[in-house]
């Protein structure tokens, strides 16, 4: 037979649950969310690397095109059209930290050059963060998440903590990970303390409030160019970029000739 007390402590311990259960399921929405944002990342620069050398290619060819057909044609909107196209390849101020090192003032570098002759360069980073990476990723979150925390000051340090996790796991160092993991099975547990009803109440709205942030982050990065790309090739992106890169060198060849001809033309 139950006593009154039980009977009252039941409808706060269905909450905790609860509580415990919404947290878990946002713990591993934002794995989820963190593991496309990283792959998304990726992607994006490995897609400037790869292709970049290509369309910067492609606009000098254009610009070139557009100046040779004005120098024969002498027509005041075709000198209009290959003065613009010019100024789009004016160097910009710094741009070999824009363009991550593929290009300087003066122009490509000569592994991004190399790019385009598909001579032999050094391996683009990889687009995803290894099995076992994530795995140890996972893991690691599901540890030490901020959400389990109910003293400031444990959440201060699980945050401190998973910045660490965050950017080993976006650089995919598995080694690193295995020493974070060590590091927090090694560290200090604070226990739990219990939470009163309406400090429950507090927390699952608290949590809807973030899973909405979180799904707002995931369509931003869904309906981002480059993350509509991946989700067209999410096993193989690779080959993907590879059949881009494809179609862009067509389209150099073409141009080349087309500016073959022209020239041609003037001679």
């Amino acid at each position: 037979m139950t006593t009154p007390e039980a009977e009252q402590s039941r409808p706060e311990e269905r909450l905790e649950r609860a509580v415990r259960a919404a947290e878990q399921a946002l713990i591993e929405y934002e794995i989820a969310v963190e593991t496309f944002r990283v792959e998304v990342e990726n992607f994006s620069r490995l897609h400037e690397q790869r292709l970049g050398p290509m369309y910067a290619r492609l606009e000098e060819l254009e610009a070139r095109i557009l100046q040779a057909r004005a120098d024969r044609t002498g027509d005041p909107e075709d000198r209009r059209r290959a003065e613009e196209a010019r100024a789009r390849l004016t160097p910009i101020p710094g741009v070999e930290e824009l363009l991550h090192g593929w290009m300087d003032g003066d122009g490509l570098f000569p592994e991004a050059a190399a790019m385009l002759t598909e001579q032999p360069v050094r391996p683009p980073q990889r687009v995803r963060p290894s099995e076992e990476a994530r795995r140890l990723y996972r893991e690691l979150v599901r540890k030490a998440h901020p959400d389990l925390a109910q003293e400031d000051a444990e959440r201060k340090r699980r945050e401190d903590f998973l910045t660490r996790v965050n950017a080993a796991y976006a650089r995919g160092d598995e080694k690193e990970l295995r020493e974070l993991a060590d590091e927090w099975a090694a560290g200090p547990e604070l226990a739990a303390r219990p939470n009163r009803g309406e400090e429950l109440y507090a927390r699952l709205e608290w949590l809807s409030q973030r899973k909405e942030l979180l799904t707002l982050l995931a369509k931003e990065l869904e309906d981002s160019a480059i993350g509509a790309m991946l989700r067209l090739a999410p096993d193989d992106p690779d080959g993907l970029l590879e059949e881009i890169a494809g179609q862009l060198r067509g389209q150099v060849a073409e141009r080349e000739a087309e500016l073959a001809a022209l020239l041609g033309q003037d001679s």
